[in-house]
């Protein structure tokens, strides 16, 4: 096979991590090739923010994958978009910006991510942010990655957060500050009523150097030379070529082409490999395995007054809000939607939250396909931590092929009474005064659905995914069996490869994953390019003074 293209670093995926990696690479000097399986991020499906619902349901945006039956879901197969797109699934995900929780990290650390912890990785997301919300020393102001609030002009919104007052839950002012724990408004990956995706951020600004090319192709497996990587084979226009790499091959593919593209490559779980007629280069049990992501339950009300976005789900409403869009980047349709949110503790003994809502002034399905009736509103919730553990498979030694995708939903007991309570205390808030004003009737699961046989039903059938797959790369300390990466993101068991995206969380982050995939591409280049890592910065976050004994 011929070697028609070279470079310094070959990156797999043009998503948040590798975005990240390859502009913080340019930004160096260095001669870097991102290969991307997908197309243009051009067009409005995508750069409006508020026809999200769109571009994960389009097959050329979309790799198409579903889970296998889970067990757990009475046998259901799940979606599980990503972005096959310039921006990967930042070009196509909900825009939600959540860092995560502090102690999110210092358990990544404790689990054998050293240099990991939340007071390694605060300058990162310091580094790649550019904060709207005014200064702060727990945020960044100066990064490529814009980061603004919503109007709120919608009065669902602050009633939503007035009636986590009432309940008795704190005010959160910046969830991605010093205090993740309340209800408040939400942040999000829009700028100047754009989309603002990896791709904007990151990838257009380090094409303008010259010295990243981005290549159209399938990656099919990583090269190697003995046991040190040295290109990547793609398919391209129907031909099978190796892009060379003169320094490092990183995967930045994601937490379910990632793993597919090691275990195509020969590494992972020897057994599994030999199964599919793969030469074992690296026996790494860990690679597929350790799957997590959030499941969530849409909660849905009646409105009592004609005041959400079900007056624009027609033909001329959304007519009106795409020319307002077109021709001066406002209106609805220069926000997600996503403008109020919560961060909660489920029970006493929790010491930061495992619950999170996304509010919504419109009762619908998230892919856009069918709204509830009338007008309504909803709030998507579901338990943060799961216990449950998944795992990504070969279907078969082809590339072309999907993998086998088994999240295992609802396999851990917890599961249930966490999502239980969930509903029961989500039904809590909507009862407050400042919600209670607006409710006319739940929709969704309905007054009817009250005992934990009824409960487990209603998520049996009606769970979805939150599309926040991770940590099939697990990284690790060297000589832990399950880890697949080191603290620096190198492949353990070879050399010159590495991985920097949703894979090698230890654990899923508390939120959205969008924030510390980009993280991740931002720290691991630092480390591709051998430099320090940034200074250390030992804020504190505030945690709930009475959380050893009180629920709120």
């Amino acid at each position: 096979m011929k070697m028609r293209t070279q470079a310094e670093f070959v990156i797999v995926g043009a998503g948040s991590g590798g975005s990240a990696l390859a502009y913080r690479l340019v930004e160096a000097g260095r001669d870097v090739v991102v290969i991307e399986h997908g197309g243009s991020d051009a067009g409005p499906f995508i750069q409006m923010p508020g026809a999200l619902s769109y571009p994960m349901n389009m097959a050329m945006y979309d790799w198409g994958f579903a889970s296998q039956p889970e067990p757990g879901l009475g046998g259901r197969k799940l979606a599980t978009p990503r972005g096959k797109v310039l921006g990967g699934s930042s070009s196509v995900n909900g825009m939600v910006y959540v860092r995560g929780h502090a102690r999110d990290f210092d358990h990544w650390e404790e689990s054998g991510a050293r240099g990991w912890g939340f007071a390694d990785v605060l300058p990162y997301f310091k580094r790649m942010e550019h904060w709207h919300g005014g200064a702060s020393e727990w945020r960044g102001t100066s990064g490529p990655l814009h980061v603004t609030r919503g109007p709120r002009a919608n009065p669902l919104f602050d009633a939503f957060i007035a009636a986590g007052q009432q309940a008795g839950y704190p005010v959160s002012e910046d969830y991605n500050g010093a205090r993740q724990e309340g209800f408040g408004p939400m942040e999000a990956t829009i700028y100047k009523g754009r989309r603002w995706s990896a791709a904007n951020a990151y990838l257009r600004p380090a094409l303008k150097t010259g010295r990243l090319r981005i290549v159209r192709a399938l990656a099919r497996r990583v090269v190697f030379e003995g046991k040190r990587a040295v290109g990547v084979e793609v398919e391209r226009k129907g031909r099978v070529e190796v892009i060379s790499a003169q320094r490092e091959v990183v995967l930045a593919a994601s937490s379910i082409n990632t793993p597919k593209l090691l275990m195509l490559s020969g590494i992972g779980p020897a057994d599994h490999l030999r199964e599919h007629g793969i030469e074992v280069l690296a026996d790494r049990a860990g690679v597929g395995e350790n799957l997590q992501d959030h499941l969530e339950i849409y909660m849905q009300f009646a409105a009592k007054e004609p005041i959400t976005l079900f007056r624009y789900w027609n033909l001329a409403g959304k007519a009106w809000v795409g020319a307002q869009w077109v021709l001066g980047k406002r209106g609805l349709g220069a926000s997600n939607q996503f403008e109020a949110c919560g961060f909660i503790r489920s029970d006493a003994g929790i010491d930061y939250p495992d619950i999170q809502y996304h509010f919504l002034p419109i009762a619908v399905r998230y892919d856009g396909r069918a709204v509830a009736e009338g007008h309504g509103f909803q709030a998507h919730v579901g338990p943060m931590r799961s216990k449950s553990r998944g795992s990504v498979r070969l279907a078969s030694a082809d590339p072309a092929e999907a993998p086998e995708i088994r999240f295992n939903y609802m396999s851990h007991p917890d599961d249930w009474a966490e999502f239980r309570k969930c509903i029961r205390l989500t039904r809590e808030i909507f009862e407050q005064p400042a919600m209670a004003a607006h409710v006319a009737r739940e929709i969704q699961p309905g007054a009817d659905v009250q005992s934990d046989d009824q409960i487990d039903a209603f998520i049996r059938e009606h769970a979805e995914s939150a599309y926040h797959p991770c940590g099939t790369a697990r990284m690790g300390a060297v000589d832990d069996p399950g880890a697949v990466v080191d603290p620096e993101g190198r492949v353990i068991g070879v050399e010159g490869l590495r991985v920097a995206d949703s894979s090698v969380f230890p654990r899923i982050t508390n939120g959205n994953l969008n924030g510390p995939s980009i993280m991740v591409g931002e720290k691991i280049a630092d480390h591709l390019l051998g430099r320090d890592p940034l200074a250390r910065e030992n804020l504190q976050p505030e945690i709930a003074a009475n959380w050893q004994v009180a629920q709120r």
